[in-house]
C-alpha cells in the first residue's frame, strides 16, 4: 500500500464528506429514518457514503471496501480491508449538537494502521500521517494540508487524578460503575469517535466502552489513537483490539494512555 497516496485520498475524501454533511445539517429539516437495527440514518449518510465509497474504489479498486451503509459490504471475512463510517455519531447531527465525525480506515492483518477522524461542526480533522504518526490540521481546510501538528497521549497519566472521557448518547450504570474504580479528576462527554481523539491529544486519559460497537465505528479512532501513542484493548483480557471480526463486530473495550494503570474487568 502505498501510504503517501492513501492518506491523501482518505483525507480528501473526508472533507468532501463532511462538506456533503454540513449542507444536510445546516438546512431545513431533514427526514430521519430508522434501519433493521433500529439505529437512525439520514440522507446525509447515505450521501457522505456514496462520495467515499466511490472515491475509495475508485482509487483502489484491488482493496475490499467495508461501509457501515452498504449491508452487501458486511459478510466478508477480511483481514485486510478499507473501513468507513460515513457519519458516526447519527444521533448527535439529529439533535444538532455537532459530535459527529467521518471516518475512514485502513486494516492490514487485523491492525488499523491508517485512519482519518473528521469533525467538520467542530473544525477539528484528524489523522495518521503516511509515516503512521497522529497528527492534528488546523483549518480551513483545503486541497493541499495546512498547518498539521503531531499530537500525542498523555505520557505521563496522574492516575490519583484521570481524565476520562465517555460517551454522550451511550452512557449505562455499568460504565460508571467501571469509571467509579479509579480516581477520577473530571469527566467530559463526547460523541462518536472523538472519543479516541480526545484520548489521542492528552486531553483525556481513559475512554471505556461497556457497549455495542462496530468496526467501522472504532477503526479510524483506533488508528488514530495507535499513531499518538495510546492503546485500544478488549475490556475482558486488556489484550489489543483487532478487526476483521465476524460481523465486524466488537466486544467491549477501553481506549487509554500507556500510563494509565487499567482495572480487571467487573
Amino acid at each position: 500500500m502505498q501510504f503517501d497516496r492513501l492518506v491523501s485520498e482518505m483525507r480528501r475524501l473526508a472533507l468532501d464528506a463532511g462538506t456533503a454533511i454540513m449542507r444536510v445539517y445546516e438546512g431545513p429539516d431533514f427526514a430521519v429514518r430508522a434501519k433493521l437495527d433500529a439505529s437512525p440514518v439520514t440522507e446525509a449518510d447515505e450521501a457522505a457514503d456514496a462520495l467515499i465509497s466511490a472515491g475509495l474504489r475508485a482509487a483502489f479498486p484491488e482493496m475490499p471496501l467495508v461501509t457501515e451503509e452498504q449491508a452487501d459490504t458486511h459478510g466478508q471475512r477480511l483481514s485486510t480491508f478499507l473501513i468507513v463510517d460515513p457519519l458516526d455519531g447519527t444521533k448527535e447531527f439529529v439533535q444538532r449538537r455537532g459530535d459527529f465525525t467521518v471516518n475512514i480506515a485502513y486494516v492490514e492483518n487485523g491492525v488499523p494502521l491508517r485512519g482519518v477522524v473528521y469533525a467538520p461542526a467542530r473544525g477539528r480533522l484528524f489523522y495518521t500521517d503516511a509515516s503512521g504518526r497522529a497528527v492534528e490540521e488546523t483549518g480551513p481546510f483545503g486541497a493541499e494540508p495546512g498547518i498539521v501538528r503531531p499530537i500525542g497521549v498523555n505520557a505521563t497519566p496522574d492516575n490519583r487524578a484521570l481524565m476520562v472521557v465517555a460517551s454522550k448518547s451511550h452512557r449505562d450504570q455499568a460504565t460508571d460503575d467501571y469509571i467509579a474504580q479509579y480516581a477520577v479528576r473530571d469527566m467530559t462527554s463526547a460523541g462518536s469517535s472523538l472519543k479516541f481523539c480526545l484520548v489521542a491529544t492528552g486531553e483525556a486519559d481513559l475512554y471505556p466502552r461497556l457497549g455495542r460497537t462496530m468496526e467501522w465505528d472504532t477503526a479510524a479512532g483506533d488508528a488514530v489513537l495507535r499513531g499518538a501513542g495510546g492503546q485500544v484493548v478488549r475490556f475482558d483480557d486488556h489484550m489489543p483490539l483487532t478487526y476483521g471480526k465476524p460481523g465486524f463486530e466488537n466486544p467491549f473495550f477501553i481506549a487509554h494512555a500507556p500510563g494509565v494503570l487499567l482495572h480487571p474487568q467487573g
